[in-house]
């Protein structure tokens, strides 16, 4: 049974505003009193347009004893942009995970910086949820399939294109096929071009997500949990009987436990969940 939650528990001295930077659009939310906020999301990357949204964000933590911006951007040029747009509508401090706070999680992997922030603070987010070696899956502009160690450490992972960049990829680079919008198919057959093509992809997803997963099982002896996250999860997972947990956002709470380590709230072992 498919659970979805929103919230992770921390101290309720500092409020938060949380902002995810993508490839195609922007998540933002609070985080103060032990809960995360609805995620706000804008499509655009405009800077002045992300700074001014989270100036807004920011004068609703105005009661708390103190303040902070934490950001996880996989694109530096548009993150440095919003930054500096922030600062100029008088927002301090502001922390960037992996530049002015240590990453989240610890990673097996031959360079740990140059692995997206935003998977490196999903794995950790996941892994306070179900508190031992899990698979995460974040549904973007990307597909990124990452596995979590029991001792909470990312193990490493896969990254595809996701469903609307795999829709975009056949229109551009064919010349008869229509960019179609992708959702849960109604039909198992597709009976014209956009069916086709969206059963197609869709299929595509969660034949890989089944894949890569039992992959990742093999790989560790044994089943572990499925998150599923991002903006298309809960559009995947109504098709995946195999899917344990869709968190939307899940970055967003990673973006907490990345704050509360570098302050010295928690560690490992006490993680919020």
């Amino acid at each position: 049974m498919i659970r979805t939650e929103t919230s992770v528990p921390t101290d309720a001295s500092t409020g938060l505003v949380l902002m995810d930077i993508g490839n195609s659009r922007v998540a933002l939310a609070t985080w103060t009193g032990g809960v995360r906020s609805p995620s706000q999301h804008l499509a655009g990357l405009e800077p002045p347009a992300v700074a001014h949204k989270v100036w807004r964000l920011w004068e609703t933590l105005a009661s708390c004893p103190r303040r902070t911006l934490v950001v996880s951007s996989v694109c530096p040029p548009v993150a440095e942009a919003v930054l500096a747009a922030c600062h100029e509508q008088g927002i301090a401090p502001l922390l960037m995970v992996g530049r002015d706070i240590d990453l989240p999680i610890t990673a097996d992997v031959p360079a740990p910086l140059k692995v997206g922030t935003d998977r490196l603070c999903v794995a950790a987010a996941a892994y306070a949820r179900v508190r031992g070696a899990c698979v995460v899956a974040d549904f973007g502009t990307a597909l990124t399939i990452d596995l979590v160690a029991d001792n909470n450490v990312f193990l490493g992972g896969t990254i595809l294109p996701g469903l609307r960049l795999s829709a975009q990829a056949l229109h551009e680079h064919t010349a008869l096929l229509p960019l179609v919008e992708i959702g849960t198919p109604t039909e198992t057959l597709g009976k014209d071009t956009a069916s086709a093509i969206r059963n197609g992809i869709y299929a595509m997803m969660v034949g890989a997500l089944r894949e890569i997963a039992e992959r990742y099982a093999t790989q560790i002896g044994k089943w572990p949990p499925l998150v599923l996250t991002g903006g298309d999860a809960a559009a995947i997972a109504s098709a995946c009987d195999f899917v344990d947990l869709v968190v939307p956002d899940l970055c967003l709470d990673g973006l907490v436990i990345a704050y509360r380590k570098a302050v010295g709230l928690c560690d490992d072992d006490d993680a919020p969940e």
